[in-house]
């Protein structure tokens, strides 16, 4: 394994400690719907799908944030609040709600502390995985499986395109956005590509069993709680173009090494196809 064991991580920041928590009460409201014979399903005006779970999730959430920080901010994916400030929580309460309505176990309930516009705290909580991950900035990633001890968590040292493994996401998603050339282009240039999709391909990466994710039509809710996880395991998280930001509507997370090459493969193909800027 690409993880190096340690035989405990230091004590939580009260921070960190609280995103827990509320890791602990998502688990408890979703598991039991899962794979529920009367979960209740409906569609967004954006024609994506959401459930009770989804927002039951958010609101019992929300509900601790406000009662135990009062002073903190929240934007969450269901409600539609995007409140502004210093400190602000960002959830996803259920990420992988496709999966998660069909019974597939791929989906977690995303939790991230934003402050000065930073991801600092970063939650993927995962329980019909039995998995946790999560991170702090200048604590280290790390990553639970069961009751097993917390392990710290370390990026691939794999250092040529050519070895590389990468998760795509969506083919749909790169069409859309006008990349289908690049990607085709870009799964050429590695070893393996497949599409695990959502949250799981960037812990992969975090844990070392990938090297490469990209995606399009994601939102910050998607991806805040992603970055300090990636980060902190040694990777780099930026946009498709390397601007470092969870705000433009696309991602690439790399183990670092590959991240420029990435670049340089998408952008050249993007630019040949005629479709670049």
């Amino acid at each position: 394994m690409n993880n190096a064991e340690v035989p405990a991580q230091r004590p939580p920041s009260a921070d960190l400690a609280f995103a827990l928590e509320l890791a602990d009460l998502a688990d408890s409201i979703a598991l039991p719907r899962f794979r529920a014979a009367d979960l209740r399903i409906d569609t967004k005006p954006d024609r994506t799908f959401v459930t009770d779970a989804d927002r039951a999730v958010e609101e019992a959430l929300r509900a601790r944030i406000e009662a135990e920080r009062p002073g903190d901010s929240f934007f969450g994916e269901e409600s539609g609040r995007a409140e502004r400030g210093e400190r602000r929580w960002i959830l996803d309460p259920i990420d992988g709600t496709s999966n998660f309505l069909r019974g597939v176990p791929n989906w977690a309930s995303l939790i991230a502390l934003e402050v000065a516009g930073e991801p600092t705290v970063g939650v993927v909580s995962a329980p019909a995985f039995g998995a946790r991950w999560w991170a702090e900035t200048g604590s280290g990633a790390w990553g639970q499986q069961g009751s097993d001890a917390p392990r710290r968590l370390r990026v691939s040292g794999v250092t040529e395109l050519e070895h590389a493994s990468l998760s795509f996401q969506s083919i749909a998603q790169w069409d859309l956005a006008g990349y289908l050339q690049p990607l085709i282009a870009l799964s050429r240039a590695v070893w393996r590509d497949r599409a695990y999709g959502d949250m799981w391909s960037y812990m992969l990466l975090a844990e070392g069993f990938l090297d490469v994710v990209a995606e399009f039509d994601v939102k910050p809710y998607d991806l805040a709680a992603l970055v300090p996880i990636v980060l902190e395991a040694g990777g780099k998280f930026t946009d498709i173009n390397g601007a470092e930001t969870a705000w433009n509507g696309s991602s690439l997370a790399t183990n670092g090494a590959l991240h420029d090459a990435v670049i340089g493969v998408v952008s050249r193909t993007h630019a040949a196809s005629g479709q670049g800027a």
